[in-house]
């Protein structure tokens, strides 16, 4: 199944290349129609892309998807969102039914190459986990030798589970489904032992259990899954702008600039924190990007700073309550880092 999933992908993406070169001014096509198409989970993954019963959606990739709304519009609610399947996700932002992909993507360079895709910023650094009923009694990974798995198809998480078993000398059995939404039902149901797929993931999925104590997620991680936004290829001003509605979130963190007190920061004294909200005469900064000069103003108003997105939507002020960990500044010990901004 997944070689065929693969096989087609890579087929659609060949078709692909020529709607890339036809759409290569996203930003031009997005100003034009007034809004930005952002593809989102479609299986309401809390914390990330979910959607509440009034229709509104919340999430760590959704503040990225505002984000770039604000910077290019001013205006974080013009952006419309597109719930994708993992299956669908590809063939949407390579037809240019999205103009950006936000999706817990992993970005490999299998999607990089023969997707016909870039990405550039990981706005959640993740890995592959596994989670279990403890009623099974199981503390490790290592002690699923003979279990079945419940997985998704057409996913990096499909291919490094095998891997794992294959690579410690186990057996499994792969209960594989194609949407996220009936990998869960069947988990909850008992038709599999546990359930593997980015660790962040399974944090959101243990909230839709009937008891959520009842299960936990196995310490280890077995994979490297950078999670970021992804564009189509030959389109370096789209991506550009995309990538650094991202790293102005980021920065912000480390300026110490925040969703309340942004006006008052625009008066300071560090030279570096007046270039980056805009408040040098003779910065170019936005111009360059091709948006209005306050672009990063407007994404912390809008969104906050990545430590107040992610606070309100993964962190420990959240039902997920995951741990900074990867995600933590690089000042203390983690990998977000924002290139100089200057």
């Amino acid at each position: 199944m997944a070689k065929k999933i693969v096989t087609a992908l890579v087929g659609a993406a060949v078709l692909g290349f020529g709607a890339t070169a036809s759409q290569a001014d996203t930003l031009s096509d997005v100003k034009a129609k007034g809004f930005v198409q952002c593809g989102v989970n479609g299986s309401n993954l809390a914390g990330f892309g979910a959607q509440d019963s009034q229709g509104n959606w919340a999430g760590l990739d959704v503040d990225l998807c505002k984000a770039v709304a604000a910077a290019v519009f001013g205006d974080a609610t013009k952006v419309k969102f597109t719930p994708l399947s993992a299956k669908d996700r590809f063939p949407a932002l390579q037809s240019g039914e999205i103009d950006l992909l936000a999706r817990n993507t992993t970005w490999s360079i299998s999607r990089d190459t023969q997707l016909g895709f870039d990405f550039r910023a990981v706005n959640y650094y993740d890995g592959q986990g596994f989670m279990v009923k403890k009623e099974l009694g199981v503390k490790s990974a290592l002690e699923l030798s003979g279990a079945s798995v419940c997985v998704q198809s057409g996913t990096t998480t499909e291919l490094n589970l095998a891997d794992y078993f294959r690579s410690n000398n186990m057996d499994f059995k792969p209960v594989v489904f194609e949407a996220q939404d009936e990998a869960d039902a069947a988990y909850n149901a008992g038709r599999c032992d546990a359930y593997t797929t980015d660790a962040s993931g399974l944090y959101s999925i243990r909230l839709k259990m009937a008891n959520p104590d009842d299960h936990m997620v196995l310490p280890e991680i077995i994979s490297k899954e950078p999670l970021g936004p992804a564009v189509r290829q030959n389109d370096s001003k789209w991506l550009d702008i995309v990538s650094w509605a991202h790293y102005a979130m980021v920065a912000a963190e480390e300026f110490g600039i925040t969703q309340a007190n942004v006006e008052e920061m625009k008066t300071s004294a560090n030279p570096d924190i007046k270039r980056f909200l805009g408040e040098e005469a003779d910065s170019t900064i936005g111009a360059d990007l091709g948006v209005p000069k306050d672009w990063a103003v407007q994404i912390i108003k809008a969104v906050g700073n990545y430590g107040e997105s992610f606070e309100r939507n993964v962190g420990e002020g959240s039902p997920l309550k995951i741990a900074r960990g990867l995600n933590a500044q690089w000042t203390k010990g983690g990998l977000q880092y924002a290139p100089p901004i200057r």
